[in-house]
């Protein structure tokens, strides 16, 4: 099938890839176009396990190419995906900008019936706006004839797994009301759906919201840890033991039971924000939602108050290793990272960090460039030189077996502040450092 995906952002360029590497034609647009000439070259502008060799495969196969040219593209596909941002407005709203731009573009330019499919993370009622937008344009052209369908087709795309969840997704929700586009969707995902049923077709405003509720009722069930584990170290418990639990009744599970410093990324802290915003606009109280919110933007300051109270509240002219920029192992991306409300406290009370992650380097350097309180090191072991404590933040797996003796001789106090409890506590006891984690 003729494949036109609109935007080479992070969902656009894994599903395009994807696509093309089950044998449809894919042909990605972007405004940028030295984002897609630098694609051309095989340079991937994110980090992302496998998909680097799954582009270049297919652009060299001719499977999946890359260009601005939005008249071809739309002239290309059977289908049109809009795969691009909707980055949250200053009301906390997701701004629909780029979707109904992409939208007025493929209308301007569609000469055949179309299906436009709905990719990005959008609020209930959008697809109506899309339809909208399409049928104004198309009304300028007098070319009402011209039939289409605009269907909701959420991404549940983890960063760090993408390319594996793309391949072998859990679920593929489609909504649409129509037979036509159902059977051409179908089509479509067919060779993700053999091994057994993963489609389910709903109305076009249920698929919206779906997205919106898996993000949040995962955000959900982190900041119930976080909040556990707070009440955990108050009390005496140890939220470790307490995880282990709960999480072995199967009604709860153990994914995302872990207690740390908070979630970042592109798509909890904005959708939990987009989805209380939309209920706010029809007057309902979003309670649970906002508490999630509230909880986490809280949780990213405990390890700073973990080591403000150590040092007596006296952190000028301190040094501390950080491992961990990420908001998470196995990605580059720090938006609303815990990281950087770690360190903006920390340079804010005079201290210094020297970090270090296996990834996001360039990312760090690019939103804080060059300052005097932030050094950038090689390796992991190179950061902890001369710094008076170690502090985790990011549970790579390249930080889970460390050398605990380099540890204690080259930090001023042989102390561990662990935002995501990589060690066990009492191991790390008998190797004479001193430890410090969330709720134990």
């Amino acid at each position: 099938m003729k494949v036109t995906v609109f935007g080479i952002g992070y969902v656009g360029l894994v599903q395009g890839a994807v696509l093309a590497e089950v044998g449809h034609d894919v042909v990605c647009i972007d405004i940028d176009a030295n984002k897609v000439e630098r694609l051309k070259q095989g340079h991937i502008p994110i980090y992302e396990p496998g998909l680097e060799a799954l582009v270049k495969e297919n652009y060299a196969s001719g499977r999946l190419n890359f260009t601005s040219d939005a008249e071809a593209g739309v002239k290309h596909g059977e289908v049109q995906f809009i795969a691009v941002g909707t980055p949250p407005d200053e009301d906390g709203s997701a701004d629909l900008k780029y979707v109904l731009a992409v939208a007025e573009t493929i209308a301007k330019h569609m000469e055949r019936p179309q299906i436009i499919i709905d990719k990005s993370t959008v609020p209930v009622g959008t697809a109506d706006k899309v339809s909208q937008r399409i049928a104004h344009v198309l009304s300028q052209r007098q070319r009402e004839d011209l039939t289409f369908d605009v269907v909701s087709n959420p991404e549940f795309l983890k960063e760090g797994s993408a390319v594996t969840d793309c391949m072998r997704p859990d679920r593929i929700v489609i909504g649409t009301s129509c037979t036509a586009t159902e059977d051409v969707m179908r089509e479509l995902y067919a060779p993700f759906n053999r091994n057994h049923e993963k489609i389910i077709v709903m109305d076009v405003r249920s698929a919206e919201l779906t997205k919106y509720a898996a993000n949040c009722m995962l955000a959900t069930k982190i900041s119930f840890m976080n909040e556990m584990a707070n009440l955990a170290e108050m009390l005496g418990a140890d939220i470790e033991m307490v995880r282990q639990g709960i999480g072995s009744d199967p009604r709860i599970g153990y994914q995302f039971l872990y207690a740390g410093v908070g979630y970042g990324g592109s798509c909890f802290p904005k959708d939990v924000q987009a989805l209380i915003r939309t209920a706010d606009s029809i007057d309902y109280d979003a309670k649970v939602l906002k508490a999630v919110e509230s909880r986490n933007d809280e949780q990213k300051s405990v390890l700073f108050k973990k080591i403000f109270k150590h040092f007596n509240g006296d952190l000028k002219g301190k040094t501390f290793a950080l491992w961990g920029l990420s908001f998470k192992p196995n990605t580059d991306d720090m938006r609303e990272a815990p990281s950087r409300v770690l360190m903006e406290a920390l340079w804010k009370a005079g201290a210094k960090v020297q970090a270090f992650d296996p990834e996001a380097m360039e990312e760090t350097q690019r939103i804080y460039g060059s300052r005097d309180d932030l050094t950038l090191c090689g390796t992991k072991e190179s950061s902890l030189k001369n710094a008076d404590a170690l502090i985790i933040v990011t549970e790579w797996q390249a930080f889970k077996a460390p050398d605990f003796e380099l540890i204690k001789q080259q930090l001023h106090e042989p102390i561990i502040f662990d935002g995501r409890n990589i060690f066990e506590p009492s191991r790390i006891k008998k190797k004479g450092i001193t430890y410090r984690s969330i709720g134990r």
